[in-house]
């Protein structure tokens, strides 16, 4: 499976926190849309299929990450 850069998994992560912020006060339609194309992106760029999992994927592959470490994902 192809894996995402690192920068650009950093990228998407950054945009859907800030995203993720923006939404709660602002719910309009572009706002929730972006959201969901962020969702999806992190999705396929992760191999994952819910954006929980997307996002700890993406985190433990950007440099400095305890990758060792899986104990999110085997809960």
């Amino acid at each position: 499976m192809l894996m995402a850069h690192p920068v650009v998994l950093r990228n998407l992560i950054e945009q859907y926190d800030a995203l993720r912020v923006l939404s709660a006060e602002d719910g309009s339609p572009q706002a929730r849309q972006r959201m969901d194309d962020l969702v999806y992106t992190l999705c396929v760029s992760t191999g994952t299929g819910d954006i929980d999992t997307a996002l700890v994927a993406a985190r433990n592959r950007l440099p400095g990450a305890r990758t060792e470490d899986d104990s999110v994902l085997s809960a």
